[in-house]
């Protein structure tokens, strides 16, 4: 018996490119089409944070309304016309990619497939091997806060939502409260799988601390946790280190996790 009838597809992505000049670009969305016409159908990405740490001039409401038109053109056009329409909506910050083709039996799980390969952050569609260099990361910094007997005193998953955004997906690892009055922060960050997680990060972070200050009038201080005896010398990692140095946040590498754990127990008075 024959399978069921797999769709000749099109797929074209389109990039965020603010500086010609430097030419950092962000995937932000897939254009799939079906060559007979009949599947049609763009998808942009949800999170902007990734454009907001390229740009954080952006402006997300004329990409999400760039979405709306694309598939409104989608709709009214031939297939002939669909790199014209493309072009015509599209500005001087987005670029086309050529069309790639593309075999499936189901078009729209394709484009779900399609924005997990090449738009939505790794971290959030949960690669294995970086969730689980992260996950040891994160097992460190416990770990070595248990071993001083703090753990209880601990908050976790510190919800970023609560001061930044409504949806803000990010939640720090853990926190303490000293007496001085400052909270105190620890999120693990692998930067040898995940280094737009660092981005996020320096977004994220300022406004989260401003958010803190205004709401419980505290002051912060957050510490990144990274792998120890990093590259340096690779320019991603070198990126990664210097955002987050700009955004306010100390690096540590988790081999530093028993002594700063250490700290805590004293600045807790234990």
């Amino acid at each position: 018996m024959a399978g069921p009838a797999k769709h000749e597809l099109g797929f074209y992505l389109l990039r965020y490119v603010p500086d010609a000049v430097r030419n950092e670009a962000i995937n932000i969305g897939i254009v799939l089409v079906e060559s007979d016409g009949g599947f049609a159908d763009v998808r942009f990405t949800q999170d902007w944070r990734r454009v907001l740490c390229v740009d954080p001039g952006a402006d997300v409401e004329w990409l999400q309304a760039m979405e709306r038109d694309i598939k409104i053109r989608l709709q009214q056009a031939s297939r002939e016309e669909v790199l014209y329409q493309l072009q015509d909506v599209c500005s001087s910050a987005i670029q086309i990619s050529p069309p790639q083709g593309c075999l499936s039996e189901n078009p729209g799980h394709e484009l779900e497939e399609l924005m997990k390969t090449y738009v939505v952050p790794p971290a959030l569609h949960a690669g294995k091997r970086m969730t689980s260099k992260r996950q040891q990361l994160r097992a460190s910094i416990f770990n070595s806060f248990k071993d001083q007997g703090i753990w209880q005193m601990m908050f976790t998953d510190i919800a970023a939502a609560k001061y930044t955004y409504p949806g803000d997906p990010l939640k720090i690892d853990c926190a303490y409260h000293p007496d001085d009055g400052v909270l105190k922060m620890f999120h693990a960050v692998s930067l040898s799988t995940d280094v737009d997680s660092a981005k996020v990060l320096a977004f994220t972070y300022p406004q989260m601390a401003v958010g803190i200050s205004r709401d419980q009038k505290i002051g912060t201080a957050l510490t990144a946790v990274v792998e120890d005896r990093l590259d340096r010398d690779d320019e991603a990692i070198l990126f990664a280190l210097t955002v987050m140095e700009r955004s306010g946040i100390a690096v540590a590498g988790v081999s530093e996790m028993p002594r700063l754990a250490e700290v805590a127990r004293q600045e807790l008075g234990l």
